[in-house]
């Protein structure tokens, strides 16, 4: 089997729509939409990928903390009293090494972050997210749940788990109007990002523009449809959205369990 990171994904989804873009453009450009009274919370936004915005409410918190997760929560409803968008951005990427030659505790620091992070984000923003608005909740997931990579157990095993995580939330809180779905959010050369063994840096060719006017546009217009579902910012948008009747139709961008019956 080839370990060429390119022919790992390159039936990875990928190619769902036929274009892909590597730069923010004109379809789902954020200027057209008016956001002024949307309120929305984005963890790990003090580096990484997206546009800048401005601060309005700064929350300095530890997302694998519970009492600093709690602790934000509480502020942010007392100053906002609602919130639209939860976007569950914070990450942690584990130096790249097989099992037995790992770190357990660099290992395990994904799972605090990339999985108990979203989940305390979570618990405690949901109550304030019913409250209306959008009611949306989007976590960053990453194309690599996808493949199976050598020295990548802990990052790609945990990002699916953030996939699945986003399903039952769907299923919990649906019909309380709550919106939940999983993104990739391109391979942004961050400086966690450039971590990754350097045969992979080829894959880091997107701008952080892409990811952030991608993610405004989802989120700018509720879309119910996308509920339990997996977004790749790479896929041009137009063309997602075409696809909406194939793609509900056919309960298709989930993670399940093909034993092959026609």
């Amino acid at each position: 089997m080839s370990q060429d990171p390119k022919s790992k994904l390159a039936s990875n989804g990928t190619d769902f729509t036929k274009t892909s873009h590597h730069d923010t453009y004109d379809f789902s450009k954020p200027e057209q939409f008016d956001l002024e009274d949307t309120a929305v919370l984005i963890t790990g936004a003090s580096k990484g990928a997206g546009r800048k915005a401005p601060k309005v409410l700064s929350l300095k918190l530890d997302v694998a903390d519970q009492s600093s997760v709690e602790k934000a929560a509480k502020d942010l409803d007392a100053a906002f009293g609602r919130l639209d968008i939860l976007l569950n951005n914070a990450g942690y990427l584990e130096k790249f090494n097989n099992v037995a030659d790992s770190d357990p505790v660099d290992w395990w620091r994904v799972y605090e972050i990339n999985v108990k992070g979203v989940y305390l984000c979570a618990r405690s923003f949901i109550p304030i997210l019913l409250k209306g608005g959008l009611k949306t909740v989007l976590n960053t997931s990453s194309i690599g749940v996808h493949v199976v990579m050598p020295g990548a157990s802990g990052c790609q095993t945990g990002k699916l788990a953030v996939v699945r995580f986003s399903e039952f939330l769907n299923t919990e809180y649906g019909e309380q109007g709550l919106l939940s779905y999983s993104f990739h959010p391109g391979g942004v050369p961050t400086e966690r990002a450039l971590g990754m063994p350097e045969a992979m840096h080829e894959l880091l060719g997107d701008t952080p523009e892409l990811a952030g006017d991608s993610m405004v546009w989802l989120t700018a217009e509720k879309r119910d449809w996308l509920a339990g579902r997996y977004v790749n910012v790479e896929w041009d948008m137009k063309e997602f959205l075409e696809k909406k009747d194939k793609i509900v139709r056919g309960d298709l961008l989930k993670v399940r369990l093909d034993v092959g019956l026609e």
